[in-house]
């Protein structure tokens, strides 16, 4: 029998997790798309604290046009305040979804806007 595409996800998601964990020092960096938005947050599981988050619905966020170019404002304005938080350096979770598209591309302009992983 087919996996539904949630139960896929859901798979995928379990398989990186056991893997990826997030510290206070080095963070998980959690990304989440819907349809229309897309959400990162930084996440200490030691503590199972968010950080910090941001989403495509935020109002600083001013980026128009592509769901690829909002993505990449999203990935620009959380590496900005992880920066100034005091975070270097993260642990990349994709949360089951392909590293394609608008995950990759928040991905990218997180990297250019200083953070390493």
């Amino acid at each position: 029998m087919a996996l539904s595409k949630l139960e896929r996800r859901r798979r995928i998601k379990h398989r990186i997790r056991k893997v990826v964990f997030g510290t206070a020092s080095r963070p998980r960096l959690s990304v989440f798309r819907s349809n229309k938005e897309i959400y990162a947050q930084l996440i200490d599981d030691n503590s199972g604290n968010t950080i910090l988050s941001v989403s495509s619905r935020d109002k600083d966020i001013e980026a128009t046009g592509s769901k690829s170019e909002i993505a990449k404002a999203v990935g620009k304005s959380i590496a900005e305040k992880a920066v100034k938080s005091g975070v270097e350096s993260v642990s990349f979770d994709r949360n089951g979804f392909l590293y394609h598209g608008r995950v990759k591309a928040l991905a990218d302009a997180a990297r250019e806007a200083g953070l390493k992983f």
